[in-house]
């Protein structure tokens, strides 16, 4: 390496500097204060697990962004997290034990082996939360709407969610005695939504012409509300497991819609993202002019069952790092107080009481020391006695 590459980063790998670092730390202490008052406790797991945990239950796609390497102290094999959902699915099996709802929220870095898109980051911050412990539709109507106060929080200018539910593809899959080495081709069109493709699949490889409608049909049961007659008119009523998952989405609907006036609410019936762990509703938050969802959540009840412990869960994350890129957000603590040189301990003690009060107070290092651009207050000694004033 050249002198002049040794400040190269790896590619993907995203340093973050003042301004944005604050804001986006603001942001995150705002969130965890947020689940805090919704009754969320805070954990922090550790960076690297060993492999045999951490690449349990969220599928092959967690696996290939999982960077790997050698434990020098017990010679097994360790991964740095790549997500943390599969973390606190542990600590819930095994650290804490409860018998009853737990309610978990977490922030930190995770690390991927190539970006998930394009654009994105290999060393994103997330923020979540996890629900353990409860099978209800009223955890699912929670997490749904703490994701959408947490967007709120953050300035989003719109609140847009897609919701859908794996029990409809699984059920229309299964009905259809679609082979294992089938179906993952077929769930690979479908996941692009690839109608041509899904159409000429579908004639060449299913005989019965009622199956037929049905798997062409998946692709574009998407859209507003319209979507669930439309879904009932297609099925019949023949399937006991898309009827329930669709009253599911109908009651989540209205009472979002009862709580949060200006979502856009958006349903695809068809929706496979997270199809090999998730058990019920997938959700997706996604803001105007990007085309990557921004948050991604669902439930996932089998998660535990590899750490012994099998209980009902749902949770979402946050890519924070993203989401900064697009909010608006003003962060009045980067507003600092400069204070001049002094050695008076009045004006040290008028200095702490601004810190104490939340301030941002610089003061000069020496005689000649001067305020940057940041500095748009100044302390100064007015009728006998230290005020603060606007130099802007």
């Amino acid at each position: 390496m050249n002198y002049e590459d040794r400040w190269l980063l790896p590619e993907g790998v995203d340093e973050i500097l003042p301004e944005s670092a604050n804001n986006i730390e603001l942001s995150r202490r705002k969130l965890i204060d947020l689940y805090r008052n919704w009754g969320y406790e805070l954990v922090i797991p550790p960076m690297i697990e060993y492999t045999d945990s951490l690449l349990i239950g969220l599928g092959k796609d967690i696996d290939l962004l999982t960077f790997r390497l050698t434990d020098q102290l017990s010679g097994r094999m360790l991964g740095v997290r790549a997500d943390i959902t599969p973390q606190i699915a542990r600590m819930d099996a095994h650290s804490f034990k409860r018998e009853g709802v737990s309610r978990l929220c977490y922030s930190g870095h995770v690390l991927h082996t190539k970006p998930k898109t394009a654009l994105a980051t290999r060393s994103p911050i997330q923020v979540g939360v996890e629900i353990f412990g409860s099978s209800t539709l009223g955890s699912d109507i929670e997490v749904v709407s703490l994701l959408l106060e947490s967007l709120q929080l953050l300035q989003m200018p719109e609140l847009n969610i897609d919701l859908g539910h794996v029990a409809i593809y699984r059920a229309i899959v299964k009905a259809c005695g679609i082979s294992e080495l089938d179906e993952a081709h077929f769930f690979e069109l479908l996941q692009k939504k690839a109608v041509t493709e899904i159409n000429s699949w579908v004639t060449a490889n299913i005989e019965d012409p009622q199956h037929q409608q049905w798997l062409m049909a998946l692709p574009n049961l998407a859209g507003g509300e319209e979507v669930f007659a439309k879904a009932r008119r297609l099925f019949g009523g023949q399937f006991v497991e898309i009827e329930a998952a669709l009253a599911e989405l109908e009651q989540i609907a209205k009472v979002v819609k009862q709580r949060f006036s200006l979502v856009n609410l958006y349903f695809d019936l068809s929706e496979v993202r997270g199809y090999h762990y998730h058990t019920g509703i997938v959700f997706a938050a996604f803001a105007k002019g990007f085309g990557d969802a921004i948050a991604r959540g669902g439930r996932y009840d089998d998660i535990g069952k590899v750490f012994g412990r099998a209980r009902p869960a749902i949770g979402f994350t946050i890519d924070l790092t993203t989401v900064y890129q697009m909010m608006q957000l003003t962060d009045c603590s980067d507003i600092a107080v400069w204070a001049p040189y002094s050695e008076d301990p009045q004006q040290w003690q008028f200095v702490q009481r601004l810190r104490a009060e939340g301030r941002k107070v610089v003061t000069a290092l020496d005689e000649n020391d001067r305020p940057d651009s940041s500095c748009q207050d100044s302390i100064v000694f007015e009728n006998n006695q230290y005020q603060v004033k606007t130099t802007r």
